[in-house]
């Protein structure tokens, strides 16, 4: 099987991960045998990641049969990621989710969520932190992208 990621890249990738990750981060992946087309794809993207730094856990899942799994972590399209925090043998879910493959500029945004997820900080700022302890209710925020 060829490499997604060229030497290059993951050159790139370590020497980010070098400096910045700092806790372990499981990375869950979510696919199905049929009907996802960039399954395997993004099932060999997150693990070729993975293998840059020690730091970095895969978990394999299929949605249709790990469903609990999928229920448990909000997870209803594949492929799906979810980024979480991993101590102890404990997931912290801080409910970073990527759908779809992240190639492209999304690419560089799973790198940078991983490095964020490690570091247990979300870089927000204290004023940005005191105005989202004021919310009352759940708010469900996605960004969407399409690739070009």
């Amino acid at each position: 099987m060829d490499k997604i990621l060229n030497d290059n890249i993951t050159a790139q990738v370590e020497q980010v991960f070098e400096g910045q990750l700092k806790h372990p981060v499981k990375v869950l992946f979510f696919g199905r045998q049929d009907g996802c087309d960039t399954c395997n794809d993004t099932r060999q993207l997150v693990e070729e990641v993975a293998a840059v730094s020690d730091k970095l856990l895969v978990e394999v899942y299929d949605i249709e049969k790990d469903a609990e799994v999928a229920r448990q972590f909000n997870v209803d399209k594949t492929p799906g990621l979810v980024l979480a925090a991993f101590d102890d043998g404990q997931v912290i879910d801080y409910g970073v989710r990527f759908a779809g493959i992240p190639s492209g500029h999304e690419f560089s945004t799973l790198i940078h969520d991983l490095v964020l997820v490690s570091g247990r900080d979300s870089g927000l700022s204290s004023d940005t932190r005191e105005a989202l302890k004021q919310l009352d209710k759940p708010v469900h925020l996605q960004v969407f992208v399409t690739p070009t």
